[in-house]
């Protein structure tokens, strides 16, 4: 596991939140992100815009959208995270899909994470019997390729668990991403069996919206991942969203530690 991962983000019960990268704008997006990083935020996840984003629920969708409409882009992206940088050396992971770091291309799309400091990326529609060219690629530049875990059967999440770096996100619940009143899946069974094969970090996403959830979420793991209650919040106040954004994750933050 790579020091950044081990002795700095999971150092504690770690929250991490995500937000669609150019939503409304670029500059919304740069002041949100040094906001999250005030308000105690561990690790922070860039969705870079993707037309077809399957894995989400409508909130992300609609803030892919909006950024593509606004002619957000990849190298739009790595602008945003060259702003970041100006002030911030926050540990930051992409989120998005195969498809557009294909046609990037590996090598270029993963130097510049390296250039840029970003430490890991999150990749929802790469079948993990397919991973090794795009995991071969960035571990040569430094880059985690995070696998995710679904409720599904033990040897599956034996398999996954035993090849995992940096951390393993933990799907809550089966579908797609969106806030959920309720978590019914049997996450302490995931986590049990997770920890019997690696000592990974293993954080929780997929629903969790309020600080309640968030704390029995990191009780369980060792964090945790909220991304369509922030994106709804972007969606409300717009530019004016970075003040509420800091408010909402110093108080998911604060519910972490209380874990």
């Amino acid at each position: 596991m790579s020091n950044i991962f081990k002795d700095r983000i999971f150092k504690e019960k770690a929250f991490i939140p995500f937000l669609t990268a150019g939503d409304p704008t670029a500059e919304t997006t740069v002041n949100c992100i040094l906001a999250m990083e005030r308000a105690g935020a561990d690790l922070i996840e860039i969705g870079i815009p993707f037309s077809d984003p399957t894995a989400e629920g409508v909130v992300i969708q609609d803030a892919n959208i909006r950024s593509l409409s606004n002619g957000m882009t990849t190298d739009g992206v790595f602008e945003i995270v060259e702003k970041v940088r100006e002030k911030s050396d926050v540990p930051l992971a992409f989120m998005t899909y195969i498809n557009p770091v294909f046609h990037y291309g590996y090598d270029k799309f993963f130097e510049k994470c390296q250039k840029l400091g970003v430490c890991a990326i999150i990749i929802p529609d790469l079948p993990f019997e397919e991973k090794d060219e795009v995991v071969d690629v960035a571990e040569k530049y430094g880059v985690e390729v995070i696998f995710l875990i679904a409720p599904t059967s033990h040897e599956r999440i034996k398999r996954i668990a035993k090849e995992a770096r940096g951390f393993i996100y933990i799907v809550s619940s089966m579908g797609v991403t969106g806030v959920r009143s309720s978590i019914n899946t049997d996450l302490d069974e995931i986590v049990s069996a997770i920890r019997a094969e690696t000592d990974t970090p293993c954080a929780i996403g997929f629903g969790i919206s309020t600080p309640e959830q968030a704390k029995k979420m990191a009780h369980i793991s060792d964090g945790a991942i909220v991304g369509s209650a922030i994106v709804k919040i972007i969606a409300e106040y717009g530019e004016n969203a970075p003040d509420k954004v800091y408010e909402y994750v110093k108080s998911m933050k604060d519910a972490v530690r209380e874990s």
